[in-house]
C-alpha cells in the first residue's frame, strides 16, 4: 500500500503495555551459577594472561569487512522475525549478571532483543548471525537510526515515523515515552526524510557498498515498522504464520516495558544510559551482523579465528530457540556444535537459550509459553564430546 494512503486510512491504536507482577515460580528456577576463580585462570591459560586487543573502535572499512568476509550465502526461514516472541528473554539477566564479567564477547542471534543482552553484558564487541540477509539489514537500519538519534524518544520517532510528543526528556520512563507516541500517527513526511537519511548515512556517512535489492529489502522493515507502529508485533507482514502460541505474541512496545526476574526494567530503551550505551557501541562499529548458519562450515568458525587473534574470549552467546530447527535437519546440532567447540570459552561463558511449550520442555507438568535457559558454554560442549546432546530434550534438561 502507498505510504500517503497508509497514513490516511490507520487509525490510533492504543499500546497493550505489559504490567508485570509475581510470576509463577517455574520461571524463577532459571537460577544458574558459575564458579569465578575458575572462569579466571581458564581464561588467563587460554590467552596467556595476555589482555584483549579487541579495538575500542572499528574503521568503516574494517567493519564492512568484518560483515562481508565473515559472512556466507542467505537461507530461507519462514518468518520475517521483525520483532522478538520472546516475551521473557530479560528474565536470566541478573544471573548472568551475577556469572559473567563485562568486557568480553557477546554473539547473538536474531533481531534488537540483542541490545537489550549487550547493554546488560557490556561486551567489547558482538557479532549477531542470522541465517537471513534480511536480519543484517535489519540491523544496518537500526544503526541508522540509533547513531542519528540524540535520546530514546527521538529514536522510537524516527523508528516509526510519528512526530515526536511534547513533553518527553531524557528522563522519561520507557512506558512514559510509549503512551506519549500511542497517540501520534505516522507522518509521510517525516517516513520519506527518515528513509532517505538510512540510506546516506550506510552509503555516505559510512562508506557502505550495498546494492539496490538491499536497500529494497531495508526499505520493506522500515515500512513494516512505520505500518505496524510500536504495536508491532513477530507477526507482521505476508510471512506471518498460524500455530500454537501465535495470538500471544508481545509487541514492541510490550517487550521495551518488560522487566527482568528482579522486576528492573533492562529493555535498551529502558533508560537513557542504557540507550546511549547502544549508541556508543553502534557509532564505534561494535555491533557487527552476519549471515550465517549455525552449521555452516564459515561464520562461527570465522570469528572464533578472530577472536583468538585478539586475546578475547565468548561471555554469552544466545540461541533464542535455533537448536529446536537444528535437530530437526539432519546433523545441522552437530555440526553447531562441533562449530561451537572451536571458540575461546571459560568456565563462565555461558548460552542463553528461549524453550517454548509445547516444543520439548514443560515445567511441573504444565506448559508453558515461552522461558529463558542458561549452561555453561565447555559444559555443554563437553557433553556433546561425550555423546549426551543426541536430542532437542537432552539440550533442555541440561540447562538451567
Amino acid at each position: 500500500m502507498p505510504m500517503d494512503r497508509l497514513m490516511s486510512t490507520m487509525s490510533v491504536r492504543r499500546a497493550r503495555l505489559v504490567t508485570r507482577g509475581v510470576l509463577a515460580a517455574a520461571f524463577t528456577a532459571c537460577a544458574f551459577t558459575a564458579t569465578r576463580a575458575q572462569g579466571t585462570a581458564a581464561a588467563a591459560s587460554a590467552s596467556g594472561n595476555t589482555a584483549s586487543t579487541i579495538p575500542g573502535r572499528l574503521s568503516d572499512s574494517v567493519f564492512w569487512k568484518l560483515v562481508t568476509d565473515f559472512s556466507e550465502p542467505g537461507g530461507y526461514f519462514r518468518s520475517d522475525n521483525l520483532v522478538s516472541n520472546e516475551r521473557m528473554y530479560q528474565w536470566v539477566i541478573p544471573d548472568l549478571l551475577r556469572t559473567t564479567k563485562p568486557g568480553g564477547v557477546y554473539l547473538g542471534v536474531g533481531p534488537d532483543q540483542n541490545f537489550t543482552y549487550i547493554v546488560a553484558l557490556r561486551p567489547k564487541i558482538a557479532f549477531i548471525f542470522d541465517i537471513r540477509r534480511q536480519n543484517v539489514l535489519t540491523h544496518l537500519m537500526y544503526k541508522a537510526l540509533i547513531e542519528q538519534s540524540t535520546d530514546r524518544a527521538d529514536f522510537v520517532s524516527r523508528l516509526f515515523s510519528r512526530p515526536r510528543p511534547k513533553g518527553l526528556d531524557t528522563a522519561s520512563s520507557a512506558e512514559a515515552i510509549f503512551t506519549a507516541f500511542d497517540a501520534e500517527l505516522p507522518d509521510s513526511s517525516e517516513y520519506h526524510r527518515n528513509i532517505t537519511s538510512i540510506r546516506e548515512r550506510l552509503t555516505k556517512t559510512h562508506g557502505f557498498k550495498l546494492t539496490d535489492e538491499d536497500f529494497n529489502t531495508i526499505g520493506y522493515v522500515y515500512q513494516s515498522f512505520v505500518s505496524g507502529g510500536p504495536d508491532i508485533t513477530y507477526n507482521f507482514g505476508p510471512s506471518r504464520m498460524g500455530g500454537f502460541g501465535r495470538s500471544q505474541m508481545p509487541s514492541y512496545s510490550e517487550l521495551q516495558v518488560a522487566t527482568d526476574s528482579a522486576l528492573v526494567h533492562r529493555g535498551y530503551l529502558a533508560t537513557e544510559a542504557n540507550f546511549r550505551a547502544l549508541k556508543s557501541m553502534e557509532m564505534n562499529n561494535l555491533i557487527v551482523p552476519l549471515v550465517g548458519d549455525f552449521a555452516g562450515p564459515k561464520a562461527i568458525r570465522t570469528v572464533s579465528a578472530y577472536l583468538k587473534d585478539h586475546n578475547a574470549t565468548v561471555t554469552a552467546f544466545y540461541l533464542s530457540n535455533v537448536e529446536q530447527y537444528l535437530y530437526q535437519q539432519s546433523d545441522d546440532w552437530s555440526r553447531f556444535y562441533t562449530n561451537v567447540a572451536t571458540l575461546p570459552l571459560d568456565a563462565s561463558s555461558t548460552f542463553i537459550r528461549s524453550v517454548f511449550s509445547g516444543m520439548g520442555y514443560y515445567s511441573n507438568g504444565r506448559g508453558i509459553f515461552g522461558q529463558q535457559m542458561l549452561a555453561s558454554m565447555q559444559e555443554q560442549v563437553k557433553l556433546f564430546n561425550q555423546g549426551r546432546l543426541q536430542s532437542y530434550s537432552d539440550v533442555i534438561q541440561s540447562s538451567r
